[in-house]
């Protein structure tokens, strides 16, 4: 999955926290909200809330589709609530590399063809 199809199905699956999400596909997700947050920021504060604004429930449809890949469940996203060591929890779990069978949440997710 490349760039412009993970940021696609992220904004295409904004409301859907249930499914899978593959490693690549969140993490493209989150370098586009990044590059677009400090874009904004540069532009006008304003333009930063709009962006943050824009991103608010796609990061957490991803988030708890990415949770689901490893085989946790979504209220794992709580543990970003607790400073620092909820954040490490978290970022440990999202780099994990996704479970390669069918799981209480649903198959692996397809991978894209490159030329699609």
């Amino acid at each position: 999955m490349n760039f412009q199809q993970a940021v696609q199905t992220c904004f295409r699956k904004y409301v859907e926290f249930s499914g899978r999400a593959s490693r690549p596909e969140y993490w493209w997700f989150i370098l586009a909200y990044f590059v677009s947050a400090f874009v904004g920021g540069f532009i006008h504060e304003f333009v930063y809330y709009l962006v943050v604004l824009a991103f608010l429930l796609p990061l957490l449809a991803a988030g708890a589709r990415r949770l689901h890949d490893v085989g946790r469940s979504a209220w794992f996203l709580l543990l970003g609530l607790i400073p620092v060591i909820g954040t490490l929890v978290l970022l440990y779990f999202m780099v994990q590399p996704s479970q390669p069978e069918s799981n209480e949440y649903g198959p692996p997710p397809a991978p894209v063809p490159v030329g699609a």
